[in-house]
């Protein structure tokens, strides 16, 4: 049976059949999903590696459902498991990683202590120190940041709060650099409405890499600001992952209303190099929202071939900017 099947079997054996004999409404289920899509006018900066295009792109649709069940006292087992929707290429797949058809599938057990999980999840670093600028709607969010969003084979615990301060902390197997284990730990503390967090990421391998990331996230009214610093440590002298290579993020988000106006400017060494990133929200019924985006990046790291993903990424193309128009319902 392949990788993936063996975790959602997992997924669905412990969050269904371990309480069987409990009574069916002692279990809590949550079904969720979310369809995005966008159009866009890709105008890459060398026409002669990627021409430009106008087309529809999928912005990271899922469907997915999450399980609890009370242990008792305080004590919770819950699952999830999430599966990626390619509405532009009619596909279950990540739109940017094809190769995945899965986005989450975990289980675990959360309590006074905070909460242990194994399986495919989002990892500790990019919640503690990306997320805070992982803020826009279409596919181009998420990309100025060194780390890995999720990954499989992982187990990650989260601490209660003590007096403000969070810890974190991920072990995921054979996931870090030429095949290692890839080791987490953050930390994050929290006063008022504004949030500190730093991180290490422990990627290992022949060059023994390393990414140190800290993270601020403030709220004030309406006003939503965002900031990030990562850098590398690592014995590689030039090109992706070089030794002291940074990536700088600022985010700044204004509601007013049923719109949010969101700015982005950021500097990634050796993945983008100067970003920016321009967009605006509405959202017109509770579950819709539609949205319109302007990205800008100065070498090639999200541009890709039409509805292409990672494997379709114009290394060469030398940057270029996009203009991206779509919608989003939850349901």
């Amino acid at each position: 049976m392949p990788k993936n099947k063996n975790l959602i079997a997992t997924t669905m054996a412990m969050t269904l059949t371990a309480p069987a004999a409990a009574n069916a409404d002692e279990i809590n289920f949550q079904f969720y999903g979310s369809a995005r899509v966008h159009a866009e006018s890709v105008r890459p900066d060398d026409t002669s590696v990627l021409d430009a295009y106008t087309g529809i792109r999928d912005a990271y649709s899922r469907i997915g459902f999450k399980a609890d069940y009370a242990l008792g006292g305080t004590m919770e087992l819950f699952g999830q498991l999430e599966l990626p929707l390619d509405l532009a290429n009619k596909a279950v797949q990540d739109p940017w990683d094809q190769d995945q058809d899965i986005r989450v599938a975990q289980i675990g057990l959360r309590g006074d202590f905070g909460s242990v999980s194994y399986g495919q999840m989002w990892m500790p670093y990019y919640n503690a120190i990306a997320y805070p600028v992982d803020m826009f709607s279409s596919y181009y969010s998420g990309f100025a940041t060194y780390t890995a969003f999720r990954r499989g084979d992982t187990v990650a615990y989260y601490s209660p709060g003590f007096r403000g301060f969070y810890f974190g902390a991920g072990w995921s197997d054979s996931n870090g650099a030429d095949g290692d284990d890839r080791i987490q730990v953050t930390g994050s503390y929290t006063y008022g409405r504004t949030t500190v967090s730093v991180g290490m990421d422990d990627l290992g391998g022949e060059f023994n890499s390393r990414i140190y990331g800290i993270s601020m996230l403030r709220t004030m009214g309406n006003l939503y600001i965002g900031a990030k610093y990562e850098v590398h440590d690592s014995r590689i002298t030039s090109g992706y992952g070089a030794d002291g290579d940074r990536a700088v993020n600022l985010y700044g988000g204004y509601t007013a209303g049923k719109n949010t106006f969101k700015l982005m400017l950021a500097n990634v060494e050796n993945y983008g190099e100067n970003i920016v990133h321009l967009g605006v929200d509405h959202q017109l019924l509770p579950r819709m929202k539609l949205f319109a985006e302007y990205y800008y990046e100065e070498d090639t790291a999200a541009l890709t071939e039409k509805r292409g993903g990672l494997a379709e990424t114009a290394w060469t193309a030398g940057g270029g900017q996009v203009l991206a128009a779509g919608a989003r319902f939850d349901f």
